[in-house]
């Protein structure tokens, strides 16, 4: 863990399951360079939980409030981000 790396956590509410959602968070996560996780949740929302720089972060949450074409992203409700996250960006099944 970098010391200037930023923790968030968020759960991505609306019509975000079956819509390629998670696949899409993974790509965007790569391109805009944050680590972590993306799965499905049982309620429906999926939840994100990422680090990076200062920058990167605030990119990637931006890209998760607009979400991919066929998804529908009402809101983002922030939760506390997990201790440990990957060196990567994975799609959790």
């Amino acid at each position: 863990m970098n010391d200037n790396e930023v923790h968030r956590a968020v759960r991505v509410m609306g019509r975000v399951q079956g819509v390629g959602f998670r696949w899409w968070a993974r790509q965007t996560a790569e391109e805009i360079g944050v680590r972590g996780t993306v799965r499905n949740a049982v309620d429906g929302s999926v939840e994100v939980a990422f680090a990076g720089s200062a920058d990167a972060v605030a990119r990637f949450e931006e890209a998760l409030r607009a979400g991919p074409p066929y998804a529908r992203v009402d809101y983002l409700e922030e939760t506390s981000p997990p201790a440990d996250l990957p060196a990567t960006f994975k799609v959790i099944p």
